[in-house]
């Protein structure tokens, strides 16, 4: 890939900055002149505003009020800010749900939600649409031209679904679409005569409800594709007039994770939301300094998900919010250390974001929000600990404008897929607790990032021939077309390494019958044949190269017949049988790993494929265990993000001679990092 510059918005510079809602303060003007001056001693210079603002934009149907906002946008546009304004649909006003009880949501259990909270509206609803694109074309007609205007941030965490009626007639719909109309096709799809559940007309078929159906695998994997193109669809609704009067100025909204774990956000396919937007923003809300894992571990999840979500465009992201100190919605709302805001700030850039953004700005006097981190407390002060951290990374941020556009080239690349994990959960086998498809991705991912070797996570769509080797661990649906794909890959000369619990299903949910997919068996020369289920305190081992590995939770027995055994069980009824093959077929090879092994296994078995495939980190800086190092490259130069994921002093070697672009120092040789220190360096070619 080239190390070329994609710049995603207009701006130039790294956006500092965050959720502002001045709306809550409108009767105190003394608080909202306080805030201009704090956005100033903070060195931000980026806002997001207008989020769940609606009732203060229109507190009666047809009743505008913008001349709060149009004070707000000329106090920015004076310090020389950045406005990226939201449309305020995320939540909506009381009189709307009062007067159109329709656009509120109805659960699985058919119960109609009352007004409250946010996101407890329908996205099939005619009315909601009306009023959402209506209230967007005036924010567009009057804030278009506005030179602090940057980009458009479209609702907020899209999620959740809705059962009501117009949704039940909308979801048909969609079915006719996929199925041509052919009732006997989506039957077919659905496994219809299990359990005497074959549909004879349109009209029978309801959502998944607890209620009523949720066996069917079929009817639930396509009611989650459904909701999905609903809020796509919804989306797209709310951007006619932006995309209409304001071409020039892009879109985002902001993507999730799912935060005890750190895993992306399940309930939406982001694969499809990608390809609707501009820029890829996300929320991250990592628990650091938790008690169940360390420093390092819970960065490298953090790595992972920045390099999903900078992958789905091939292009840097932003990262739309973050805390500067604690959240207030964890277990345990623990504050930040210092230093940890300005290390995990740097992890974001390094891994591709653009931007270090916040939730919030200041925060709430009262609700939920109250005691969320803030950039400014309720003191109203710049002197405390979290405002100083904050203006800290905002004066490291500007000397960091020459990393805005640059990206991140891989030679590997990892296969992440929302439907096969949807389908994989709804699975009645295996572990119930054990699946853990995104945690499993995770730990394949890790070798790569203690290694400081680049990883792009793809999805099933996405240009395969670009790596040298591709993972595709527990990929359990996999469609004929995408295992097509993967055999292209493999013979145009690519590596692929698969796992247990993969390729079983096709793309609705149904057994592939004769064992596995020919096309699977022909490119990795053996089949399984069936996989045994662990309990948690079960183990048994495998040899590998020399070496003895702990297996837990899976082991799948094999049928080899061109492939090469590489590794053995040890123990149980399939005992110095393979579990661990390889397979080199037309000009690329493949390796199927048969259980699910310790860490220890998968730093040794990738570190073999490193070596053999001359795979190499961009980074020349050598270093122990939990420093990572993250390298962005341009043109003319290379940005390396030098992390210490640790609770430690750690040592660094430089290899080459580099520039500290926050010191201006010049480095080389051995150099000592404090606990939690970052530094980013510049390295000419």
């Amino acid at each position: 890939m080239e190390k070329h510059r994609t710049y995603t918005t207009k701006a130039d510079f790294l956006l500092h900055g965050g959720d502002y809602n001045p709306d809550q303060w409108l009767d105190r003007p003394d608080i909202l002149a306080d805030d201009i001056e704090l956005m100033k001693l903070s060195h931000t210079n980026t806002f997001s505003v207008g989020i769940f603002a609606w009732s203060a934009l229109e507190p009666e149907e047809g009743v505008f009020q913008f001349e709060w906002l149009d004070e707000i946008f000329d106090n920015i546009h004076g310090i020389g800010g950045r406005v990226i304004l939201a449309t305020p649909s995320g939540a909506r006003p009381a009189w709307m749900s009062q007067k159109y009880p329709e656009v509120l949501r109805v659960n699985s259990a058919r119960v109609k939600q009352l007004h409250g909270g946010r996101h407890n509206h329908c996205f099939t609803s005619p009315v909601y649409r009306e009023k959402t694109q209506h209230i967007n074309r005036l924010l567009a007609e009057r804030y278009g031209n506005h030179p602090a205007l940057l980009m458009w941030h479209i609702s907020n965490e899209y999620g959740g679904d809705c059962h009501c009626d117009q949704c039940q007639h909308a979801f048909r719909g969609w079915l006719k679409e996929k199925y041509n109309g052919n009732l006997k096709a989506l039957n077919d799809a659905w496994w219809g005569p299990f359990w005497s559940h074959t549909y004879t007309d349109w009209s029978q078929i309801e959502s998944p409800s607890p209620i009523g159906e949720s066996a069917v695998h079929g009817l639930n994997l396509d009611w989650r594709r459904f909701t999905t193109d609903q809020t796509i669809s919804f989306f797209e609704n709310e951007i006619v007039p932006l995309r209409e009067l304001t071409p020039d100025i892009p879109v985002t909204t902001n993507f999730m994770a799912d935060t005890h774990d750190l895993i992306p956000f399940q309930s939406l396919d982001y694969s499809k939301f990608a390809k609707h937007l501009d820029v890829i923003s996300w929320d991250a809300y990592p628990a650091w300094h938790n008690d169940w894992e360390s420093t390092a571990d819970l960065a490298m999840k953090v790595g992972f998900i920045d390099d999903l979500y900078r992958s789905l465009k091939q292009q840097p992201f932003l990262l739309m919010e973050s805390t500067p100190s604690a959240v207030n919605w964890h277990d345990v709302n623990k504050a930040k250390r210092p230093g940890m805001h300005l290390l995990s700030s740097m992890q974001m850039v390094a891994h591709g974001s653009d931007s270090v953004m916040y939730f919030q700005w200041r925060k709430s006097r009262g609700s939920s929000e109250k005691f969320h981190g803030a950039v400014v407390d309720h003191d109203n002060s710049p002197d405390n600990r979290v405002f100083q951290d904050v203006a800290k990374v905002g004066t490291v941020l500007e000397k960091l404008s020459g990393v805005v556009g640059t990206n991140r080239p891989a030679d590997v690349a990892i296969l992440y897929d929302w439907e096969s994990n949807w389908a994989l959960n709804d699975a009645q086998g295996f572990g119930l607790q054990t699946k853990r498809y995104p945690q499993t991705l995770q730990q394949h991912y890790r070798t790569f990032w203690e290694k400081d070797i680049p990883v792009d996570v793809i999805t099933k769509e996405q240009d395969f021939s670009a790596y040298k080797l591709l993972l595709v661990p527990m990929l359990y649906l996999a469609s004929e077309e995408t295992i097509a794909r993967l055999k292209t890959f493999v013979a145009n000369g690519g590596t692929l390494v698969t796992t247990y619990i993969s390729g079983l299903v096709n793309e609705h949910d149904l057994a592939y019958l004769g064992g596995w997919h020919p096309d699977l068996q022909e490119i990795f020369g053996m089949k399984p044949l069936e996989t045994d289920t662990l309990y948690p305190k079960d183990t048994n081992h495998v040899t590998f190269q020399g070496k003895t590995y702990q297996l837990k939770d899976y082991a799948t027995v094999l049928d080899l017949h061109t492939a090469q055994a590489e590794g053995f069980y040890q123990e149980d009824f399939y005992a110095d049988t393979p579990a661990i093959t390889s397979h080199p077929f037309e000009k690329g090879k493949t390796y199927y790993i048969g259980g699910r092994l310790e860490e220890s296994f998968h730093r040794d078995f990738y570190q073999a494929l490193i070596e053999e495939l001359s795979i190499a980190s961009p980074s020349d800086v050598r270093h122990g265990e939990g420093v990572s190092v993250q390298v962005r490259r341009a043109p003319e130069c290379d940005y390396l993000f030098v992390m210490n994921f640790t609770e430690e002093q750690q040592p660094v070697v430089f290899a080459s001679a580099v520039t500290d672009l926050v010191t201006d120092e010049e480095l080389s040789g051995e150099v000592m990092l404090k606990r939690y220190e970052a530094r980013v360096v510049e390295r000419k070619r």
